[in-house]
């Protein structure tokens, strides 16, 4: 028989209740509650229940209760103070043409855990009636089961200036995004998993339908299942109203999923409420029955700088599947790109109390290791440095007078060396990895010179006609003669004026890329009007030696944990 609710009214948002008041008010230390939800298929295997909501109260109730939800593997951890807590479900959970709900009582220990496993033998179940099934659906239909079958085949993509979500759609490597997050670019990085990265052509990319489609090396995918478009789609989009769900890959985190209520239909897309983090946008979007009905597309806010936002754009699965003729004609024309794995972000963190002690040992005098060329200023930035630059105040020198106004550029452009536009959130990772910053050289020139020197013998004070030479193109990393793969080889458009951009260049490297155990290190530097060879600069051997021993710890780090 159905459970019967004895709660006061629900709140969908996950509000901070009594359940985490301070230990200092209560006196006593938290406890954990570890929820675990697994069903058993037809075979008798685990089936984790996926992004699935409850409702968690005191009891006897004193507050509305708080909303939780499991994550991908069916659990959900919840710090609380100690007392009796009812756990109830927001809603059945449909799994193999039934419906499970349950409601149980738990007691929070101070300091201890406590584990609650919920499955089929403890839940009230009743048999889904033939009315109350979505069309189309199958079984288990549940949408956090359904998905789960697709989750592989969603990726990461790199450009040089935006990161993406994909979805494997085809067999031959074919992966769809959309164009918004390849803009220009010609070729890519298409991330698998955390240490699986390949190249990508860009074969295909609709700008008025926002659809991008690339190929990447169909052995790479051989294991993978591609997701159903349904080309041409025979079925009707969703309506209003009607729940849809997708899967993406963030720029930083775990890949998740995410749901929400199309708001409105509109000739080209679905407008949903969707909330998706940032880098995520490009990924397949469902329906409550499994079905592909477009994929995520990128909208900036711009008073929205980590782009966390109401009402998305979703490009319907019609103009993806149109997209896909052109890509068929350049499947003919080339090759695909090989299937050599390209360096990834290293898995293990930089030791943090070692990031601590080279703050308190060196400060003051943690400053970015820095050179410069012919056209370019070049800063290097190790695990130590970023830590220290994101953590040290920022102090701006004061002036009022017009004539040490002016020339400010440099300045300024010092002061903003840890803004990384677009990349900030994700370099203040602090990843175990050597970073480059290029930059163009920002002089005065040789007839602004003239100009200012002829003005001052007439008695006239002028500001220095400053500008910035020829823009970045490219970075080559040498380890000796042996050139080095960069893990990101990022592009930053910097904002100098209100009228002026530069182009700048963010290399990340793997820790022990470039070292004292190359023997030389140079930095080959390709601009807009430089020689085509580049512009060529060696890193001196002391400041090298400087740059390796800031990565002792994480070497040491990494030892530890390999014996």
């Amino acid at each position: 028989m159905p459970i019967t609710r004895r709660f006061l009214p629900r709140a969908l948002a996950v509000a901070a209740l009594v359940f985490t008041l301070p230990s200092s008010l209560t006196g006593q230390a938290p406890g954990v509650l570890r929820v675990r939800i697994v069903m058993s298929d037809a075979d008798g295997a685990p089936r984790p229940a996926p992004r699935y909501a409850l409702l968690l109260s005191d009891d006897p109730p004193t507050a509305e209760p708080r909303r939780i939800m499991t994550a991908r593997d069916g659990t959900v951890d919840v710090k609380l103070r100690p007392g009796s807590y009812s756990v109830e479900s927001d809603k059945p959970l449909t799994f193999l043409g039934r419906r499970y709900q349950w409601l149980k009582m738990v007691d929070i220990v101070a300091g201890r855990d406590t584990i609650l496993e919920l499955t089929a033998a403890n839940a009230d179940v009743t048999d889904l009636a033939p009315s109350e099934a979505t069309p189309g659906a199958a079984p288990e239909s549940d949408t956090g089961f359904l998905l789960q079958q697709w989750w592989n085949s969603v990726v990461g993509i790199w450009t040089a200036s935006t990161h993406a979500s994909g979805f494997l759609i085809d067999a031959r490597g074919l992966v769809a995004t959309n164009q918004r997050g390849i803009g220009a670019a010609t070729s890519a990085e298409v991330q698998l998993t955390r240490d699986k990265k390949v190249a990508a052509r860009v074969l295909a990319v609709d700008a008025g339908r926002d659809v991008a489609i690339l190929q990447i090396d169909p052995a790479a995918v051989a294991d993978l299942r591609p997701v159903p478009l349904a080309c041409p789609p025979t079925g009707k989009p969703p309506d209003e109203g009607a729940e849809v769900f997708t899967i993406g890959e963030p720029l930083l985190g775990e890949k998740e999923m995410a749901s929400g209520a199309v708001r409105r239909l509109e000739p080209k897309a679905i407008v949903a409420d969707l909330v998706l983090a940032s880098g995520s946008a490009g990924g397949p979007v469902f329906s409550a029955a499994g079905a592909v009905v477009g994929l995520t597309s990128f909208v900036v806010d711009p008073e929205d700088t980590r782009q966390r936002q109401r009402d998305w754009r979703v490009v319907r699965v019609d103009e993806v599947c149109a997209a896909l003729a052109p890509a068929e004609q350049a499947l003919k024309a080339g090759q695909p790109p090989g299937g050599t794995l390209l360096p990834v972000e290293p898995t293990r963190p930089f030791p943090v109390d070692a990031l601590e002690a080279s703050l308190e040992r060196r400060f003051g005098g943690l400053e970015p290791y820095t050179l410069s060329s012919a056209n370019f200023d070049i800063v290097l930035l190790t695990p130590p440095v970023v830590y220290h630059e994101l953590r040290a105040p920022t102090t701006v020198p004061h002036t009022t007078s017009k004539e040490t106004r002016a020339p400010t550029a440099e300045l300024s452009f010092m002061r903003r060396r840890m803004d990384f536009g677009a990349w900030s959130d994700y370099v203040s990772e602090i990843w175990p990895a050597l970073l480059i910053r290029v930059t163009p050289r920002f002089v005065e020139g040789f007839w602004q010179k003239v100009g200012r020197i002829a003005a001052e013998t007439q008695g006239v004070g002028l500001p220095q006609f400053k500008h910035y030479k020829s823009g970045f193109v490219r970075l080559r990393a040498l380890c000796g003669d042996v050139e080095v793969t960069p893990i990101h080889p990022f592009e930053l458009e910097t904002q100098v004026s209100e009228r002026a951009t530069i182009d700048e260049g963010l290399y990340m490297f793997e820790p022990g890329a470039l070292g004292p155990h190359c023997g030389t290190v140079t930095l080959v530097l390709h601009s807009e009007t430089g020689p085509p060879d580049g512009d060529r600069r060696v890193v001196d051997p002391k400041m090298l030696e400087q740059i390796w021993q800031d990565f002792e710890p994480y070497r040491k780090a990494t030892a530890g944990a390999a014996r």
